[in-house]
């Protein structure tokens, strides 16, 4: 039981970062279905890696070249993965027109204006608001990038349970993942994986910022049901990073007005 665990986490790790794993661990459909629920365990990983990467350098170099440092370092360690997956909808749904043209630009690998024009918008959010954050304090900041990491993988991952799968690619590697239901109670781990690091947090603003950066999902999840009739893997991406941003976002708006 432990070893299947074990091979769980790991495939979830070579899937969604470029962090080394052993050469035993494949892209079984079972085992990356079943990674599922260490999603917010991979954004412990890549959030306490920026965060780290962010605290070290902030010693040395001003708060926003200390941000873009840690940035650029989680770019790398992921890969853009869900970069990629906002890039993709943003040309999918700016450019196409009905079901069949956005399904068809999402899958071209070429990126367009609107991807990349909602990545540059995205990514310079995220510097922002982190910036913004930085002057709070440094150690809060790195807190706030673990937890941003981790709820936003979490939320992204629900929408398996709340929407209909619609990639029409059968051979698509992330097909498992995108399309097959954990248990109740698999879920329930996740979750307590993605609250696990809240709980040693004394400040409500956190626990707050978590259902607005869910409502993000809900209405990201009615557009894509209107235009598509549900989600893609790419849908998960972009959910990923604009739930990543609002949870930022409701951090920054909570601490300062509230």
């Amino acid at each position: 039981m432990l070893q299947k665990e074990v091979r769980y986490f790991l495939t979830a790790l070579m899937f969604f970062t470029r962090i080394p794993c052993p050469a035993w661990i494949d892209h079984s459909e079972e085992y990356l279905n079943k990674s599922r629920k260490y999603f917010p365990a991979i954004g412990w990983i890549v959030g306490a890696i920026s965060g780290a990467m962010f605290y070290l350098c902030h010693f040395i170099f001003s708060a926003p070249i200390a941000v873009l440092l840690s940035m650029m370092f989680s770019v790398w360690v992921t890969g853009a993965f869900h970069e990629d997956g906002l890039g993709d909808v943003c040309d999918g749904f700016g450019g196409g027109w009905g079901k069949e043209q956005i399904m068809t630009i999402m899958k071209d690998s070429r990126i367009g204006a609107y991807g990349n024009i909602g990545m540059f918008l995205a990514l310079l959010m995220k510097f922002l608001l982190l910036v913004e954050i930085a002057n709070f304090n440094a150690l809060f900041s790195v807190i706030i990038m673990v937890n941003g990491h981790t709820i936003s993988r979490f939320i992204a991952s629900t929408f398996v349970h709340t929407h209909e799968y619609v990639q029409d690619s059968a051979i698509s590697k992330a097909k498992p993942i995108a399309s097959s239901k954990l248990s109740i109670y698999e879920m329930m781990y996740s979750g307590i994986l993605t609250l696990l690091p809240l709980a040693f947090i004394t400040s409500w603003i956190l626990w707050l910022a978590v259902p607005i950066a869910y409502i993000s999902k809900i209405i990201l999840g009615r557009y894509f049901k209107k235009h598509i009739g549900g989600y893609t893997g790419d849908c998960l991406g972009a959910t990923q990073q604009v739930s990543e941003i609002v949870f930022y976002l409701s951090v920054v708006g909570l601490w300062k007005y509230i």
